[in-house]
């Protein structure tokens, strides 16, 4: 064993570097390098035996020694080039034409060397090359030829006595069969030796593929499954035989099934890689089975290229396509957390610049005319102020306070709402006198401006349990803003009713309208119908947001019906007994019947065309 593994490390020396990194090569270039050394070697060393027993050689015994030099100069020309076939097509000829030597000399295609011709591709088998193959087969049928031509035109030297021949003849079919089994030995190790190779490369490949966290798999161009690695039952825990055939595309996301056919396709037609996202249906683990919980949809990553045959293989039948899956939801759980907050941002700049819009404006004017006619009193004698135009000028000072307040307070109230600061205090109480109460605060100004304010609401409305300064409060801001909205002649009807366990206050106006587009937008804060720089009415935008915040806090719903030119009509439902914003379960907001259902205050409105 020690003797085998100094000869094998000196032959490892001989290698071409280009040899001494892939096992298969190595082990081709030493069955090439070893048996011609090793016979070069002992040939030289029973030389002088042969010629202490045969005395002085013939012409054509120190031909055929002299040809011994032919292996080791093969051996030097691999090792120093490492052209493997190059090596089997000089390794042919140097054996043609020593055959062809002996032939010529004994009894041309007659002769016992001429069976050694069939050693010559047997030789080149070796090499694994058709090509080296193809040639050495030309050039044994070449040399016969030449042996039957040269027989034929009689110009071989006289032929052996027949008891020599007889001897050379076996000699020559022993030896060809010698050389003959040990090629086929070395082909029987080169074999095996592939095979082992080829057999750890699978284990290799196999260990990697169960190792992975990565999916890999084999499909067609319709994208039929041909193989998939284990670690798809880890990603969508089903095992990895149930995905083979279209039980992978089964899996697939409706919506996304174009796209992963697409990169399937392409990357077969095209022989170019191609990437693309979808989503894959995964199995709900056991315990959440158990749990009544439903399969849902991960993000996968799909890297495809077509599957190229092996340099020799067949090409194959169908053009097929290798694919490496990766779980990318995580990264796109982060990718739409930073579009939500990038909207979110982006919303809040919007409605900072709509806030400096809208304030800018309701903010100067009542504070000009506080600055403007506080002044003009300062300078009454200069001036020559009476007491009817100085009390003129104080009732203008304090309407324009009372106006200032009421902004300020609007947006106090709204910023609570937001912020889940603003308390409500259930307790009974009577509807009706607070609708009246509110109507008739803002009579007058409906009044002056020539608006017919007409309320309806039953004497026999019952007792309801909320909060009352929230519902005036809701009030006051649905019929201002009809007011305010209503040009001159026209008319606004405030009327309550009882349907089921709640309380229906409708305001309608025949005002200006909502045009369809403002309309999904109305009851977001600081925004009003129009555009801001070309408003023609006065205001905050904060009215109906303010009402949807109340309504939602108790429970409500609200929805608005418009049509441009022709009126609004805003209907809001509250709950009779209402006790208190206590926080429900997510479970359970799905199995309230939609009358009690809650407007929370960052949902859009219910919003309805007017027929």
């Amino acid at each position: 064993m020690i003797v085998l593994n100094i000869i094998r490390d000196c032959l490892d020396a001989l290698l071409h570097p280009s040899a001494r990194y892939d096992v298969l090569t190595r082990a081709r270039h030493r069955a090439f390098i070893a048996p011609r050394l090793l016979g070069s070697l002992a040939a030289f060393a029973a030389f002088p035996v042969f010629l202490a027993m045969r005395g002085a050689p013939s012409a054509l015994e120190v031909a055929a020694f002299a040809w011994l030099i032919a292996p080791i100069l093969l051996s030097w020309f691999l090792s120093r080039t490492g052209r493997y076939e190059g090596a089997y097509v000089l390794s042919s000829l140097a054996l043609a034409g020593l055959i062809m030597t002996i032939a010529v000399s004994t009894g041309g295609i007659e002769s016992f060397a001429a069976i050694w011709l069939v050693v010559v591709p047997l030789e080149a088998a070796l090499s694994a090359s058709r090509r080296v193959v193809a040639f050495a087969s030309g050039l044994a049928l070449a040399c016969a030829g030449v042996l039957i031509v040269v027989g034929h035109l009689a110009m071989l030297p006289p032929d052996l006595s027949p008891d020599l021949r007889g001897i050379c003849m076996a000699f020559g079919v022993a030896s060809a069969t010698l050389y003959a089994t040990g090629l086929a030995f070395g082909a029987e190790s080169l074999a095996r030796t592939s095979v082992s190779l080829l057999s750890v490369e699978e284990d290799r490949y196999r260990l990697l593929a169960r190792n992975m966290s990565d999916v890999i798999s084999r499909h067609r161009r319709n994208g039929a499954v041909e193989f998939i690695s284990p670690a798809a039952e880890a990603m969508l825990g089903t095992p990895a035989p149930g995905l083979l055939g279209h039980g992978l595309f089964d899996r697939v996301h409706v919506a996304d099934r174009p796209a992963y056919l697409t990169a399937l396709s392409d990357a077969a037609r095209g022989g170019e890689g191609r990437s693309v996202e979808f989503r894959l249906r995964r199995d709900a683990a056991r315990g959440e089975r158990d749990s009544n919980h439903s399969a849902d949809f991960i993000w996968v990553e799909m890297r495809c290229r077509p599957l190229e045959p092996a340099a020799g293989a067949m090409a194959l039948p169908e053009a097929e396509v290798v694919a490496v899956m990766r779980d990318v939801t995580d990264r796109k759980v982060q990718e739409q957390a930073l579009d939500q907050a990038r909207s979110a941002a982006e919303q809040a700049d919007a409605s900072k610049s709509r806030f400096l819009a809208t304030m800018s404006h309701e903010l100067r004017t009542p504070l000009n005319a506080i600055i403007g006619f506080s002044e003009m009193i300062v300078q009454e004698d200069a001036l020559m102020l009476d007491a009817a135009r100085r009390k003129e000028y104080a009732r203008l000072i304090n309407d324009s306070g009372q106006h200032l307040l009421s902004v300020v307070n609007g947006i106090l109230d709204m910023s609570k709402m937001q912020s889940g600061s603003f308390d409500i205090s259930p307790e009974p109480f009577a509807p009706r006198p607070a609708l009246l109460n509110c109507c008739n605060l803002l009579a007058l100004k409906a009044r002056e401006n020539g608006i017919d304010l007409a309320t309806r609401a039953p004497e026999d409305l019952p007792d309801m349990t909320g909060d009352p300064r929230a519902f005036k409060q809701i009030v006051l801001n649905l019929v201002s803003n009809a007011i305010k909205f209503t040009e001159r002649g026209g008319k606004v009807t405030v009327s309550a009713a009882v349907e089921g366990a709640r309380l229906v206050l409708r305001v309608s106006d025949t005002g200006v309208g909502i045009a369809d587009d403002d309309l999904k937008r109305i009851g977001s804060p600081f925004f009003q119908a129009g555009k801001t720089y070309q408003r023609r009415h006065e205001g905050t935008g904060l009215g109906l947001s303010i009402v949807k915040s109340l309504v939602g806090l108790h429970a409500g719903e609200i929805t608005v019906q418009s049509k441009i030119d022709e009126g609004t009509t805003v209907t809001v439902a509250l709950p009779l007994v209402f006790t208190g914003p206590e926080p429900l379960p997510s479970s359970n907001i799905a199995t309230l019947t939609p009358a009690l259902r809650p407007v929370q205050p960052d949902q859009p409105f219910q919003v309805k065309k007017s027929a």
